[in-house]
């Protein structure tokens, strides 16, 4: 949700305190805003004889700019909330795509895998990692509890035309190993989001997207001047 001081250090600090149970729990920090004040931190300081590592507390200063932070991520739009979610396969992309369709959290939460397709750019794979995290006790809970909070559940529709889609009419050739997905699931994905998967390089190949120990399409790739992203490349491109 991109809320100011809120990182992993100081959201592990607040797990260590007992201050964080659930998602909701962010938004139940001002009532415990002594507890948050004392906080124990540590801090760079620049000495005589270089940095020092001290330790302070987080203090009233820093609590009023994180706690004002977390009020106003309230009204942050629908796929931001999406994404902040960690539902499995659901980055800011696909986020974006489903609050633009669908509209509301609860429209999303009661769609079954076959509407959730109709969505340009949801694929099989998506759709049910979807249905199963809405279906789940741990993911009613926590959509019942941000709207208790006063989250916003909300966002205007807007359909995607498939021409919109970030790999429209690309021609994708996949070699090497992947961190994060397996040789269907990346040539799933390319599809979802509107590009095709060849399985040979040529001058028609608008990028080669290589992994690990890419073999001899990175070679073709280089000698023909195609465009080669790395896995994080291809990430950034399709969030554009």
């Amino acid at each position: 949700m991109d809320i100011a001081l809120l990182g992993e250090v100081m959201v592990g600090k607040l797990l260590e305190a007992g201050l964080l149970h659930s998602y909701a729990d962010i938004y139940r920090l001002e009532q415990r805003r002594d507890e948050v004040r004392c906080l124990v931190i540590e801090q760079q300081r620049k000495t005589d004889g270089g940095a020092k590592t001290v330790r302070v507390e987080f203090g009233e200063k820093r609590t009023a700019t994180l706690l004002k932070g977390i009020e106003e991520s309230k009204s942050r739009p629908l796929s931001r909330v999406l994404t902040a979610l960690g539902i499995r396969h659901v980055g800011a992309n696909t986020a974006e795509l489903l609050a633009e369709h669908f509209g509301t959290m609860d429209a999303i939460a009661a769609a079954t895998e076959e509407s959730l397709q109709e969505v340009a750019g949801i694929g099989p794979e998506v759709a049910a990692s979807v249905v199963k995290w809405f279906a789940s006790e741990a993911g009613r809970k926590t959509i019942a509890e941000l709207k208790a909070v006063g989250v916003n559940m909300t966002q205007p529709k807007r359909r995607r035309a498939a021409g919109e889609l970030p790999l429209a009419g690309k021609t994708v050739v996949v070699t090497g190993t992947l961190a994060n997905y397996d040789r269907k699931q990346i040539e799933q994905r390319i599809k979802d989001l509107g590009g095709k998967v060849s399985s040979s390089v040529s001058k028609n190949t608008d990028f080669v997207l290589a992994g690990e120990a890419p073999g001899s399409k990175l070679d073709k790739a280089q000698a023909l001047g195609v465009k080669v992203l790395s896995e994080a490349d291809f990430e950034a491109l399709i969030r554009s």
